[in-house]
């Protein structure tokens, strides 16, 4: 199942400039996600790069990779400016890790230094928490702040897939819940980790910041980058 953009939709991002990291992942998605809302989308590789847009989208991949090549391009300590000044990022999967707080079991290098993230949004994440890549599965979820997309009969659910995503742990008093796979569905009867009793955290937005543990991009759920476009212009 998908969820297209309406005519209308598909120009809410027109006049903005929405950036992708492009270190690692699956940024070529997001990018093409974007530029389906009407917003120009541009690539981000280098710390000049981050003039002049409107928000930022972190894409799925590996944390850790991640997290090292924006060290090594020196984008690492502009990228944590930005966001603490207030410029709206969405991260999927690996982009909600590195815009955690903390991490619970943050993977460490060879000297034993653990990951770092870029922050932003005040909550704690753990990494692979539904299972390594043969546990992947999908799931429709009910999902808040999707009103733009109602029908006559209610909201869509957004049909989720999940490769290797973590889960929040724990939220900040500021940071609002959008979404959670119960534990009661059969369709996780496959994952690695038990569900006994827990709903798990998937989705949560603080002010102009969205994160997601799983990928939109990949299944032409569209929605998820037209509510962050909406959340860049202040209308959700």
């Amino acid at each position: 199942m998908t969820n297209s953009l309406s005519a209308a939709s598909a120009r809410v991002g027109s006049g903005l400039r929405i950036g992708v990291l492009a270190l690692q992942g699956d940024f070529r998605e997001h990018l093409r996600a974007i530029e389906a809302t009407g917003a120009e989308a541009v690539g981000i590789r280098r710390p000049k790069e981050l003039d002049g847009l409107d928000g930022l989208v972190i894409p799925g991949g590996e944390s850790t990779a991640i997290d090292k090549l924006a060290r090594a391009f020196d984008l690492a300590g502009p990228l944590k400016e930005r966001i603490a000044d207030g410029l709206p990022v969405y991260g999927s999967c690996a982009g909600m890790i590195l815009l955690a707080a903390d991490i619970a079991d943050p993977a460490t290098d060879l000297s034993g230094a653990p990951q770092q993230t870029f922050g932003g949004l005040d909550i704690t994440v753990r990494r692979n928490a539904f299972g390594r890549q043969r546990e992947s599965f999908e799931t429709d979820l009910d999902f808040k702040g999707l009103d733009f997309s109602a029908t006559e009969s209610g909201v869509p659910p957004v049909h989720a897939v999940f490769i290797r995503g973590p889960w929040v742990e724990r939220v900040g008093p500021d940071v609002e819940i959008l979404a959670q796979v119960e534990p009661a569905d059969p369709e996780h009867a496959s994952h690695a980790v038990p569900l006994p009793g827990t709903a798990r955290i998937v989705a949560v937005r603080s002010g102009r910041l969205l994160a997601t543990s799983f990928h939109p991009e990949v299944t032409g759920e569209k929605r998820v980058h037209e509510l962050f476009i909406r959340m860049i212009r202040g209308e959700a």
